[in-house]
């Protein structure tokens, strides 16, 4: 009888057991959902909070003239979070400036601010206008075929933006869109220009305007336009290799300009708030600055690719 009671009891221990292990298990998996649903909740408020201040921003003239921008260059970052990051540099470099060379520099880090914003603006700009560019033969290949094909130019066009990759399949498909809703060819192909435009897209386009008001052999126009823009591809390729060391050249004179201000600092600090507040000082440094500002334009101008 002792025995069975012990059995009973060892058995009645282990259910008790499972079910006590299955309760901690539910409750522990309960609040692991909790805190899900809390953090979601969470990350909704902030996503929204975001998405609110985005909306303010491009109401304003600045906004909206970041957001277009923005959709020239193809970028799908909020403006607010570009405009933050352009405020953090401006920011950043004041507080660099004001602490370990002169407080009159300080405001150099506005200036920071507002060429960092341009710099990126312009950088992503010209990569979609060069991976455009490097597109057009191919885009005129493919409006060379439809048309062979008896197509319309229209609907020519909306088979390239299917076929092409990105940024050519964005821009033709507004194209298109554009003509759908009632647009001209001259007007979607003249916003096609001023958002991508460079020499060899306007040869591109500026074709296909003057075939569609006045006939023409566009299938043979468009094929050698195709050979001449890989021609010219490859051209702009060599060139660029061979320019490249100069335009490293030029973002060198820059940090040169700014790491002789710090050796100075460097060497004897203070030298460099001496020279704010004296002026002489101030006369080398504004002329130092103009000559430093113009080699980097000069180097510029000289290795810029049309």
């Amino acid at each position: 009888m002792t025995v069975f009671a012990i059995i009973v009891g060892a058995v009645l221990a282990a259910v008790l057991l499972v079910y006590g292990i299955r309760d901690l298990a539910e409750l522990a998996a309960e609040r692991r959902r909790a805190v899900l649903r809390a953090e979601s909740t969470r990350l909704n408020d902030d996503a929204s909070l975001l998405e609110d201040m985005d909306q303010r921003l491009v109401r304003t003239r600045v906004g909206r003239w970041l957001k277009s921008e923005l959709d020239v260059a193809g970028v799908t970052v909020r403006p607010l979070l570009v405009l933050g990051g352009s405020v953090g540099v401006g920011v950043t470099v004041t507080y660099v400036l004001w602490n370990f060379l002169a407080p009159t520099l300080a405001v150099l880090g506005v200036l920071a601010g507002y060429l960092a914003l341009r710099w990126y603006l312009q950088r992503e700009q010209h990569r979609r206008r060069e991976k455009f560019t490097a597109q057009l033969p191919e885009l005129a290949r493919v409006l060379a075929n439809a048309s062979y094909a008896g197509l319309s130019l229209p609907t020519a066009v909306a088979i390239a933006g299917d076929e092409l990759n990105e940024p050519a399949r964005t821009e033709l498909e507004r194209v298109s869109n554009a003509l759908k809703f009632g647009s001209s060819l001259d007007s979607a192909l003249a916003e096609l220009k001023d958002r991508v435009g460079t020499r060899e897209s306007n040869v591109l386009i500026s074709t296909l305007i003057v075939s569609a008001r006045s006939g023409g052999s566009l299938v043979s126009a468009l094929r050698d336009i195709a050979e001449a823009l890989d021609q010219r591809k490859e051209t702009r390729r060599e060139v660029q290799t061979v320019l490249a060391q100069s335009v490293a050249t030029s973002n060198m004179i820059v940090i040169v300009a700014f790491g002789i201000l710090f050796l100075l600092n460097t060497i004897e600090a203070g030298t460099v708030q001496k020279m704010t507040t004296d002026l002489v000082g101030q006369v080398v440094l504004l002329t130092a600055g103009v000559l430093f500002a113009g080699g980097v334009v000069i180097i510029r101008q000289i290795t810029k690719v049309d």
